[in-house]
């Protein structure tokens, strides 16, 4: 990885999660409890909520609070629709801890304990999607080695390496289990990471094509519009002010 893809990988990073000093792989290790459905590592992310690291949005410690929420809500939204969840339940859902986080006031003792709730529910309706979807032990490996490195170019070897399998078996095993071949798989991800980003964010299209490891913001503009039916603008215009929480 150069040096332009590592400064732009690491502003993406502090701009996405607005935190000062945590860092990327304990939010994704904590947050990734929602996309898996983990409801006993869910029940730690309330051990990042106002801490040391997190974010300062505001001087008053009730406001920041709230921020803080709303902001952590949103990442679990995101989150939980990776993992399976519709789009609609899970904003439906956020909807409603933000609600109910307004009718707390000022009391930073009900935040703090409707955001443990609030992370515990988005985790356990994730497992109960996912309970069904039942993968060999080596391709759920390779699902979460996929999704944790969309940033950089992933090889089907790199990732038969990281399962201890031989790429030929390991291909195979893969498209028995997921019914896509290893390649499509990690496209197919990438562009519903771009779709998220597109939806929940203002990164610019080049920026997303570059941070998802797209050769060209040409071949990142192509790939997404084969694979959604639109192009990248296209698809920012239709979901962005309709799906966009503040």
């Amino acid at each position: 990885m150069s040096v332009e893809q590592e400064l732009t990988h690491t502003t993406f990073l502090q701009r996405e999660y607005n935190f000062k000093h945590t860092t990327y792989n304990d939010e994704i290790s904590t947050m990734s409890a929602i996309r898996h459905g983990d409801v006993e590592k869910a029940r730690h992310i309330i051990d990042t909520f106002l801490d040391d690291g997190c974010g300062h949005l505001s001087d008053d410690p009730s406001r920041n609070a709230q921020y803080m929420f709303v902001a952590g809500i949103t990442l679990m939204t995101r989150f939980a629709i990776e993992g399976g969840m519709l789009e609609k339940d899970a904003f439906n859902l956020s909807d409603l801890y933000i609600q109910k986080m307004d009718q707390c006031r000022t009391s930073l003792t009900d935040i703090r304990a409707l955001y443990e709730q609030a992370s515990l529910d988005f985790a356990t309706r994730v497992h109960k999607l996912q309970k069904n979807n039942v993968y060999s032990k080596p391709v759920l490996l390779a699902v979460d080695y996929i999704y944790d490195n969309l940033h950089y170019n992933i090889s089907v070897e790199e990732v038969a390496r990281e399962v201890n399998l031989s790429p030929s078996y390991f291909s195979a095993l893969f498209k028995k289990e997921t019914g896509v071949s290893v390649a499509s798989y990690i496209r197919n991800m990438r562009i519903e990471a771009a779709k998220n980003m597109l939806q929940f964010s203002d990164y610019s299209y080049q920026d997303i094509g570059n941070y998802l490891a797209f050769s060209s913001q040409s071949h990142f503009i192509s790939t997404f519009k084969k694979q959604v039916g639109m192009t990248p603008k296209e698809y920012r215009i239709k979901h962005f002010s309709t799906n966009w929480r503040n």
